[in-house]
């Protein structure tokens, strides 16, 4: 009697949620530029993200706000994204807390796209994948 052989069993695998982070020079004009990405797994407590913002890119929006004004808003993003004392109150709740935090929509110049759910069992290379495809 032969019996089925036991399908190996695969890598385990992590549900995440990524956002990509935006500029927005002008609400009205409803355009943007992809500054970085953020990404979030609840289960791992894992959350990461980065930043690229290329000024010559951003010269083609006429955007109001230097590029040293952006990156100052970035750094406090992408702190309390991270948990750090620097990010203040925001930076100490759970990551998942955090990513909806930052997530929310808002009418500003550093907005996310809605956040869209993914399956894989190595969060760092995904997280690598989607910002060399979404961002850079």
């Amino acid at each position: 009697m032969n019996t089925p052989a036991t399908p190996p069993t695969p890598p385990a695998a992590n549900v995440y949620e990524y956002a990509v982070i935006r500029y927005v020079p002008d609400i009205e004009r409803e355009e943007f530029l992809n500054i970085g990405l953020m990404m979030m797994c609840k289960r791992r407590r894992w959350i990461g993200v980065e930043t690229h913002l290329d000024p010559s890119r951003l010269a083609l929006l006429r955007a109001p706000h230097t590029p040293a004004e952006i990156e100052r808003q970035l750094r406090t993003f992408t702190s309390i994204a991270r948990g750090l004392p620097e990010g203040g109150p925001m930076a100490a709740l759970p990551v998942e807390e955090r990513f909806r935090w930052l997530t929310a929509v808002k009418s500003c110049c550093l907005q996310t796209s809605r956040p869209h759910p993914g399956l894989t069992p190595d969060l760092p290379a995904t997280f690598a994948t989607l910002l060399h495809r979404l961002v850079k």
